[in-house]
């Protein structure tokens, strides 16, 4: 537990900083100091009581300019001390010289984390919303951004600190940019990792939407999907209108092994999208199912929609994460089209309205339904507005300031973050190639490492060297052995185990880097399924191939030993290395074989990934 030993200090009430300092004590995690802060629930009074701030910091060896490096979480809602250590080495570059703080945003984790009952029952979106504000009562409306702008400036000044150096991941830049404007004496430099502009996020999400077929044009470059798709733009917008009119239905295979019914409409489809920015080799199977799907395979889309559930809120389960604090936040202080006095009943016709009179440039393949049902608004509708709207952004002190962003990113787009040096002059923007959200914890290649070390150099950093995208995308799924490509049914066999290997892999190393833990199972495409076990998993009769009933264990690394019948194939018993050297007996027959290095994946290792720093986002 990060926080051991916690001491309390009270604030004065009324008042918007703390006013003493900060009683640091040593905590469990060795390096780390911990302490609370005690700062006002409302700074106007008209709520009483106040909230603990849980915090903790790295102490500088020496720090000469009395600055600290404020590193935020993203959400709203996620904890960021759990983060505490993934922050401490992603920023050792900013904090050599500089105190490292982390602490829990009010509402999250150790800091008053809120919940509501509402949230752990099956009711619809409107009453959730509507039963949680009532549960949080008055106080819902002290947990919007210019809260925690001050919760920042009340660490300041109990700290000791003459400036600081802000650090935002996703949600966290907003809250950086508004202090920076709140405070802008007070800011020694930005860094800014996956954008939320400071009048954002949009309740429509539409640089999201516009934004989709061009990351998917630039995943399919230079022919990368030439085994999925020709047209995957085009894909993109038949499968889009596709699913306007009706949704797709089929049966998928859980992890259990069992088969269910399943369907999914477009807001599925723009949740695989979205879900790939945690989780990519979603986004490089979605060419290859879409054309499948259109083709009439419903399968692998539709288990790329439930592969999907639980990774679009954008929280990376670390601990002390709120669905309440997001709603509290997002629901007071987004800007909805709607009068925020208004019945659930007059909201939903402005915000239809609305949603009407979009450009349908801005939507991309979508229609107004997605940009409707896709974000918070079916969330934010029911719920009763406690506070008034928040003001207009202010503007922003030309400090030095590294913007970093996904080129792949959908729930904080490029072309957000693009805006930022019209804002802040001079501020650097680096593309992350291959790479979707909260790039400094994502990135698989060292540019945004090494963008950061430039930019805590004093330095300009430089555009991203070209590099082979590790999650290339994968062929559109066989429907049966014949279309497997290799002469022969002993070679169609070997290069269906390999692929079969491969496909259970690509699952585990996938929400491997999603959730920042391997999964227990993973469900096989046509029937079967793997479970894992540290870093080996076992095959129980799965199916990529229809028909193609593959046994076995592998370790995550490609080395299998396997059993393979049915479909047609040659059956037997196969071991392969994950270089592609493959020995066995398949129909009475030795067999002696080398898989293309073209149809082997090249996915990070998965201890590589369980290694990486966890920023959220």
């Amino acid at each position: 537990m990060l926080l051991a030993a916690m001491l309390s200090l009270a604030a004065l009430a009324g008042t918007s900083t703390a006013q003493a300092a900060i009683p640091w004590a040593p905590c469990a995690t060795a390096g780390f100091e911990c302490a609370t802060v005690g700062v006002p629930l409302d700074r106007t009074g008209a709520v009483p009581g106040t909230i603990s701030l849980a915090v903790s910091r790295v102490p500088a060896a020496s720090n000469p300019n009395r600055e600290a490096v404020v590193a935020l979480a993203g959400g709203p809602g996620q904890a960021a001390l759990p983060l505490a250590p993934d922050f401490a080495t992603v920023l050792a570059p900013e904090i050599a010289t500089r105190d490292l703080l982390v602490f829990d945003q009010r509402g999250t984790g150790l800091s008053g984390g809120l919940d509501c009952n509402a949230l752990h029952q099956r009711s619809s979106l409107l009453s959730t919303a509507a039963s949680c504000a009532a549960q949080l009562g008055p106080a819902r409306g002290s947990y919007k951004t210019p809260d925690s702008v001050e919760d920042i400036e009340a660490l300041r000044v109990a700290g000791g600190y003459d400036k600081l150096v802000l650090f935002g991941v996703s949600y966290g830049t907003k809250v950086a940019l508004a202090y920076a404007a709140a405070h802008p004496a007070n800011v020694s430099a930005l860094i800014l990792d996956s954008v939320v502009l400071p009048e954002g996020p949009d309740p429509f999400q539409r640089s999201t939407l516009s934004t989709a077929p061009r990351v998917l044009r630039e995943l399919c470059a230079n022919r990368a999907c030439a085994r999925a798709t020709p047209d995957v733009t085009g894909d993109l917008t038949r499968m889009a209108a596709k699913l306007r009119k009706s949704p797709l239905r089929g049966r998928i295979v859980l992890t259990s092994g069992r088969r269910a019914a399943y369907s999914m409409n477009q807001t599925g489809l723009l949740d695989i999208l979205l879900a790939g920015d945690l989780n990519p080799t979603l986004r490089a199977e979605l060419p290859g199912s879409m054309r499948a799907a259109l083709r009439g395979d419903a399968a692998p889309l539709l288990r790329l929609s439930v592969r999907s559930e639980g990774l679009t809120t954008g929280f990376q389960s670390a601990g002390g994460d709120s669905d309440a604090l997001f709603l509290a936040t997002t629901c007071e202080e987004a800007a909805f089209p709607w009068t925020r006095t208004a019945s659930t009943e007059q909201r939903a016709t402005e915000v239809t309205a609305a949603a009407n009179q979009i450009p349908r440039a801005q939507l991309g393949p979508f229609s107004p339904k997605a940009a409707l049902q896709g974000g918070p608004i079916p969330y934010c509708l029911g719920w009763p507005d406690q506070s008034p709207a928040p003001a207009p952004p202010g503007p922003l002190p030309q400090v030095p300031t590294l913007v970093l962003d996904g080129q792949m990113d959908l729930r904080t787009p490029f072309e957000d973050a693009a805006q930022v040096p019209a804002r802040i002059p001079g501020a650097a923007v680096v593309e992350i190639p291959n790479t979707g959200h909260s790039v400094l914890g994502s990135d698989q290649s060292t540019c945004a490492k090494d963008s950061l070390a430039a930019f805590a150099a004093g330095q300009v950093p430089g555009a991203c060297p070209a590099t082979a995208n590790p999650f290339r995308p994968t062929p559109r799924p066989p429907t049966r052995l014949s279309q497997i490509a290799a002469k022969g049914v002993v070679r169609k066999t070997i290069v269906t185990a390999a692929a079969t290997v491969t496909d259970a892999r690509r699952q585990i190393i996938g929400d491997a880097l999603a959730l920042g833990t391997a999964p227990r199972r993973v469900a096989g495409l046509r029937g079967g399924g793997a479970t894992v076990t540290g870093s080996t998993f076992r095959l129980r009769s799965y199916q990529y191939v229809p028909g193609v009933v593959v046994s076995g264990t592998s370790d995550v690394d490609g080395n299998a030993r396997l059993s393979v019948h049915g479909g047609g194939t040659a059956a037997g018993t196969l071991t392969i290395t994950k270089n592609g050297a493959v020995t066995g007996r398949l129909g009475g027959k030795k067999v002696r074989f080398a898989v293309s290095a073209a149809l082997r994946d090249r996915l990070p290792s998965l201890v590589r990934v369980l290694a990486q720093p966890r920023l959220g986002g």
